[in-house]
């Protein structure tokens, strides 16, 4: 995502623009485990790529998070796809509770 601004963003614009991609993260996780859950690999393969470009949106995240974040890809390497997919599912429900906590 490339976004233009003639002037530096504030705090505030930086912490709505990572809860957006947070959030966004967290619904490409629930869509990995989804897919590993209902046998479609191919599917769950793509939301494992755009959740790992995802991540590269997110500038300042909270440490807990950033601790989280940095583990993706090994997290999503995985070859076990049932532990895969739990992981995949619990950290979207992370996230997903940091956005609603901090709306």
């Amino acid at each position: 995502m490339i976004i233009t601004k003639g002037s530096p963003f504030t705090k505030k614009e930086i912490e709505k623009r990572d809860k957006i991609a947070i959030s966004s993260l967290a619904m490409d996780l629930k869509r990995v485990a989804l897919g590993f859950y209902n046998g479609s690999e191919k599917t769950a393969q793509r939301f494992v790529q755009e959740a790992l470009k995802r991540k590269e949106e997110i500038s300042k995240p909270p440490l807990y998070l950033a601790k989280i974040i940095n583990t993706l890809p090994q997290t999503l390497s995985q070859k076990d796809k049932k532990k895969l997919a739990e992981d995949a599912l619990m950290y979207s429900t992370i996230f997903q509770n940091y956005v609603t906590k901090n709306l």
